[in-house]
């Protein structure tokens, strides 16, 4: 006889990340397809690490924020509150035939605001054998629009995040926040005696999110603060502009310190971004500009 070894394709590897979506939506991904390119027909079956039998075994453990960053491996992040799986997959089992394909439906559909939506799909063949693994995350909003980048400031656990009250949340229809919902540190690093390649860099990603309900066609944005930003030798190529539902900008942020800086002690600066849609929201940014060691 011979031996065959079963093998399949993946037409995603590592990550699929379903995008934000306002809390109540759902959004589909078709991309996912498993080939079997063997001479074998392979029954599959469809995972998920927060559906596992264990789950509730392996939570008992330490809290991974309670650990260093470096050896935490939690995968299973945020989940609904309604105790329905935030990511679904179709078809959950079956048979690829041997030069056949198999797509899967994945379904994203979170019922409150989190940023940390994430679970591991695994596709497991004859009942034993783990063929791929495949991360997935997403992002829910209660209102149509979002700031990304910089460095984290808060930690991945949604039971030790700050959420606005509903009052706070009432008050931005229509005015203006009466704080920042979130704050943003961007890093502006530059090596001692000037860089080659140019002044130091950061990026910040906007967006509008789509949505089948009513809304305001375009999201607004500013940034205030911009000549005492261009003072300290901070650019950025778009400080004000708008953005349609379902597009994203990603705002480059440059800083050449001018010849007049003390570089020995650079400020740490801040500015204020405002969204306007439907609604107002402000976000604080902070620009920290340092000059590090070449060596």
């Amino acid at each position: 006889g011979h031996g065959v070894v079963p093998g399949t394709v993946c037409s995603v590897e590592g990550v699929l990340d379903m995008g934000y979506v306002l809390a109540g939506d759902k959004v589909t991904s078709t991309v996912t397809q498993i080939q079997n390119p063997s001479s074998l027909t392979l029954p599959y079956s469809i995972q998920l690490d927060s559906l596992s039998p264990t789950r509730d075994r392996d939570r008992q453990k330490i809290p991974a924020f309670l650990t260093s960053s470096v050896h935490r491996t939690e995968i299973v992040g945020t989940q609904n509150y309604s105790g329905l799986s935030v990511f679904s997959v179709f078809p959950t089992e079956g048979q690829i035939e041997a030069g056949k394909s198999q797509e899967f439906v994945v379904t994203f559909s979170p019922d409150h605001e989190s940023l940390y939506y994430s679970d591991r799909l695994r596709v497991v063949l004859f009942g034993k054998q783990t063929a791929h693994e495949l991360r997935l995350k997403g992002a829910a909003r209660d209102q149509p629009m979002f700031v990304e980048g910089g460095l984290p400031l808060d930690v991945p656990v949604e039971s030790l995040a700050v959420t606005s009250p509903v009052a706070s949340r009432e008050a931005l229809k229509g005015g203006k926040p009466q704080e920042p919902v979130r704050s943003v540190l961007l890093l502006l690093e530059l090596a001692a005696g000037g860089d080659p390649a140019g002044p130091a860099r950061a990026e910040l990603r906007l967006g509008a999110v789509h949505s089948a309900q009513p809304a305001a066609k375009l999201v607004e944005f500013r940034l205030d603060n911009v000549p005492a930003l261009e003072r300290a030798g901070i650019a950025l190529d778009a400080p004000a502009g708008a953005l349609e539902r379902g597009h994203e900008l990603r705002v480059r942020v440059s800083w050449a310190p001018p010849a007049a800086l003390q570089v020995s002690d650079p400020p740490l600066l801040t500015a204020l971004l405002t969204l306007r849609g439907d609604t107002t929201e402000c976000y604080r940014i902070l620009f920290m500009t340092r000059v590090v060691s070449a060596c």
